[in-house]
């Protein structure tokens, strides 16, 4: 079993996420190298970033796509807490 990939997918130009990205700054100090968590900017556009933003149906950033083993466990639009995170991801890293 991998491990869990948190995809973060923000905008330079967007309020919200300069808020969700302390959060996840906290949230990889706290969690180490169990979880991989990648920043996908939307607002660059790139042949990989319109592949990602098409596979996923992002439609509003912040987005925050949570998979384990390439399948798909959480979706999550909006800025989310810690909190909620941990109780997501902490599960997924015990497998």
């Amino acid at each position: 079993m991998g491990k869990p990939v948190l995809m973060d997918f923000f905008a330079e130009w967007c309020g919200p996420c300069h808020q969700q990205t302390p959060i996840i700054d906290e949230l990889k100090a706290k969690m180490g190298d169990r979880v991989d968590i990648q920043k996908i900017d939307v607002g660059v556009d790139s042949e990989q970033t319109r592949q990602y933003a098409a596979r996923y149906d992002i439609q509003f950033v912040p987005t925050l796509v949570i998979e384990k083993d390439g399948q798909l466990v959480r979706k999550l639009v909006g800025v989310q807490d810690l909190g909620t995170l941990e109780n997501i991801l902490k599960p997924l890293v015990e497998q």
